[in-house]
């Protein structure tokens, strides 16, 4: 009971927070004469949301004096960790229009652990090197997972635009020049975690998870992923991709990346009901 409990707190702060923005971004003042829909306050809520969801992610990977990570706090933690970079992001730039689509995720989000908690338990969890990657590693897949979504919502309201027919959800988002400019900031800096991932990963293989480095499934989708995104950092800065271009190569090397990891442990936990 307690840690359902635990659980609904932060679904609950989410989804409230969801309600709230849906009713004054949708259905308050048109776009034009409305202020900005995340205030001082809203913002506060939102903190207290992410530290809650914080801790139940903490009881849930260290249940003990081991260290497990199943399917459903990796999807969690990598929103979890997403949402912490949104709110960071909505310090220094004005994100109408994506509070009402975020919330939902943090609540989701926050239940998915009880539904598929997961039982594997990781080797060298003690290990200071292997913590430090498993960080990395985490950060680099929330940012890209951000990164996915946001290209999606600029599709979006870039076809609507193209259309004239924008709906009021997208008409409170900010300016596609300014969404553009943060997905490639996103891209960039995940790459560089990325890289640093796989390259402590090949270079340290024993230390990290000791047994040397092995070429199986996971690695030859991370990297694929990996080149995925060079080539489209360098197709910004060459050729100054963007658009429907950027879009295909920023989902292909999400859907890569998701397959590392996320696909391997869904067939494993939740069709094969293994914990290994």
């Amino acid at each position: 009971m307690r840690t359902i409990l635990l659980h609904l707190v932060p679904a609950s702060l989410y989804a409230g927070l969801g309600v709230l923005f849906w009713r004054r971004c949708l259905l308050g003042a048109p776009p034009a004469a409305a202020q900005e829909c995340m205030s001082g306050r809203e913002r506060l809520v939102l903190l207290v949301a992410l530290l809650a969801h914080g801790y139940v992610l903490r009881e849930a990977i260290f249940p003990g004096s081991e260290m497990r990570f199943g399917f459903g706090v990796a999807v969690s933690l990598m929103v979890w960790l997403a949402i912490c970079f949104y709110w960071v992001e909505t310090l220094y730039t004005r994100l109408d229009g994506l509070h009402a689509a975020a919330m939902p995720a943090g609540a989701l989000a926050s239940l998915v652990p009880l539904i598929f908690p997961g039982e594997h338990v990781l080797i060298n969890a003690a290990s200071p090197a292997f913590r430090a990657h498993f960080v990395v590693a985490m950060l680099a897949y929330s940012l890209f997972t951000l990164a996915a979504l946001h290209a999606m919502l600029m599709s979006i309201a870039g076809r609507q635009l193209h259309n004239a027919r924008f709906s009021r959800l997208l008409a409170g988002l900010p300016p596609l020049l300014t969404m553009e400019a943060l997905l490639f900031r996103l891209i960039g800096i995940a790459f560089v975690l990325l890289t640093l991932t796989l390259a402590s990963g090949v270079l340290f293989s024993e230390t990290l998870f000791g047994q040397p480095f092995r070429v199986d499934h996971k690695t030859v989708f991370a990297f694929v992923s990996w080149l995925l995104f060079g080539v489209l950092l360098l197709g910004r800065w060459r050729w100054g991709w963007r658009g429907r271009v950027a879009l295909r190569w920023t989902l292909a090397g999400f859907i890569a990346l998701v397959l590392a990891y996320l696909g391997s442990r869904f067939v494993i936990e939740v069709v094969l009901e293994r914990a290994y």
